[in-house]
Parts: C-alpha cells; structure tokens; sequence
C-alpha cells in the first residue's frame, strides 16, 4: 500500500463535488474519497504508528470517522486537513494508550525495494543516533515532523490540520531540529552535519 507523497490528486473543486453529493445522501459516492485518499492516509498512519498491521486497522478506522463526521465538513478548511486532522488524532490516540514509544521509531525504517527518493532520504536520515534522538521528541513534535518531512505538507497545510500558526510551527520546526541536534551529538559524539544537510532539503 505504498505510495510516493507525489500523488496526483483532482483539485480542491473536484473534491468539494463529491462530498456534496456525499454529504446529500449518495453514499455510494464516497467509495471515491476512499480510493482517493486510502494510501495517503494508510502511509502517514504506517509512519505514525510503525507497524504495516496497526496502520492498516488505522486507515480502516479514520475513514469510518471521516464517513460519519462528513455532514459536519465544511469548506473552510481543505477535505485533505481535515482528514489528516482525524488521522493525527486518532494515531496519537494510539500511540498515547499503547505507549509504543519504542513501535514509533520505525517510521524512520524502510521495508521496500524500490529506490524513491522518499526511501533514499529515509536512508540517509536514519541512524541509531537519530532513533536515540527521535526517541526523546513528544508525540505532538513527532507528528510534526511527520507531516513536514515525509508528507511534504507545507507550514500553511500543516497549520489548517494542526490548528497552529505557520509562524509557531517554523519556531517548532526549529526546536525539533535543535533537540535532534544536541541529543545526536550526545550520541557516542556523533556529527549532526550530514543529517543536517539531509533533513534540511525537507524542513
């Protein structure tokens, strides 16, 4: 169920459509929104969550939420935020009960063949003192580099999912790197310059 976080999605007015007539009683058409928006949302869970099997039971329990919250959708916020809004808070609801702190750091592990430039930079990001270092970030600074590094959501997305100003995320986006930073360094006086330069094409 991986996908490149380069999908070609219709645009906002094609989506709108459909949930309209979604929101006016054609259920049938919301198999559309789950074609559209499952790998998506099954990939930022798998991240979350660490585990292909949790994030399949995930996925499958979001888009039930989104299903039976969709007549209170409105427009003023994009269908793709407020769908990641429902993921996030059900992952860090997971991940909260379960206390899986140790599960989470396999968001930085890849297990497929395939050479994208998303498993390339995961590579070259990875490390075990970046797992030490990811280790110590909360759930809520996790999530954030989650939905910046690897769903490539800009500040602007980030912050309609979130409910946070895009300048308050720059200011935590710079304090996750600095905490990743110091505890690296920490780490058996490992040098934070080449993950720097990775984790910066994202950030």
């Amino acid at each position: 169920m991986r996908a490149t976080s380069q999908e070609h999605l219709p645009d906002r007015q094609q989506v709108e459509e459909i949930i309209i007539r979604v929101q006016a009683g054609e259920q049938e058409c919301f198999s559309y929104i789950v074609d559209l928006y499952q790998q998506p949302v099954y990939r930022y869970c798998c991240r979350m969550l660490g585990n292909k099997q949790d994030a399949e039971d995930a996925v499958q329990d979001v888009l039930v939420k989104a299903y039976q919250s969709i007549r209170g959708y409105k427009p003023a916020v994009s269908f793709p935020a407020w769908l990641y809004r429902i993921a996030g808070n059900h992952c860090l609801n997971l991940l909260r009960r379960r206390r899986m702190q140790g599960h989470f750091l396999r968001l930085f592990r890849s297990d497929t063949a395939a050479a994208s430039p998303e498993q390339v930079l995961e590579e070259r990001l990875y490390s075990p003192a970046l797992e030490a270092a990811i280790g110590r970030l909360s759930l809520e600074e996790r999530n954030l580099l989650v939905l910046r590094v690897f769903e490539e959501q800009t500040f602007l997305e980030i912050s309609a999912i979130l409910n946070i100003s895009p300048n308050a995320l720059h200011k935590r986006m710079e304090r996750i790197k600095r905490k990743v930073r110091e505890t690296m360094q920490a780490e058996e006086g490992i040098s934070w310059n080449g993950q720097e330069s990775a984790m910066n094409t994202k950030i």
